[in-house]
This record gives C-alpha cells, structure tokens and sequence, in this order.
C-alpha cells in the first residue's frame, strides 16, 4: 500500500485516520483495528475539496501524503565491488 488515497473532505467536519492499515481504504477508520494496540488519529480538514491522505503511514505530515512512499532507499552496495 504505497500509494496515497485520494477523498474528498469538508472543511471542519472531524475525520479519523486509520493507523492501523486494516480498513478498507487504509485512511479512513472503519473500526477493523478493533481488538488491537491501535487507535484512529483525530483530525478536523482545514479545506473542502479532494485530499491526498497517507496509506503507507510514513509520512511527516500524517494523516496527509507528503511523498514519502516514493523516496528511494539508498543501499549500501560497497560490499559487491569486494567479491573474491
């Protein structure tokens, strides 16, 4: 689930964030974290209109993509130049 998913919000109504993965979308809680360790983050949208809301749930600006999912590990690949 590295893609964000895209909602339409309404200014000032509260929203939870799904921080669990496991509702349907993967953003908006529908209580399937139920029974575990996780609890939906409240949020109240700034704006009306679409939102690019975070699925991989690495983002620093939760619950809004900022496009870490699409930031590339840099490996360290050193050790193949010292093959034997």
């Amino acid at each position: 689930m590295k893609h964000p998913v895209k909602v339409y919000l309404e200014k000032g109504k509260t929203y939870h964030f799904c921080t669990c993965g496991k509702s349907a979308d993967g953003v908006i809680c529908d209580g399937s974290h139920k029974g575990s360790d996780f609890t939906p983050k409240a949020f109240v949208a700034t704006r009306t209109g679409e939102a690019l809301l975070c699925r991989c749930k690495k983002s620093g600006n939760l619950p809004y993509c900022d496009g870490t999912h699409a930031k590339h590990e840099k490996l360290d690949l050193d050790f193949l130049l010292n093959e034997t």
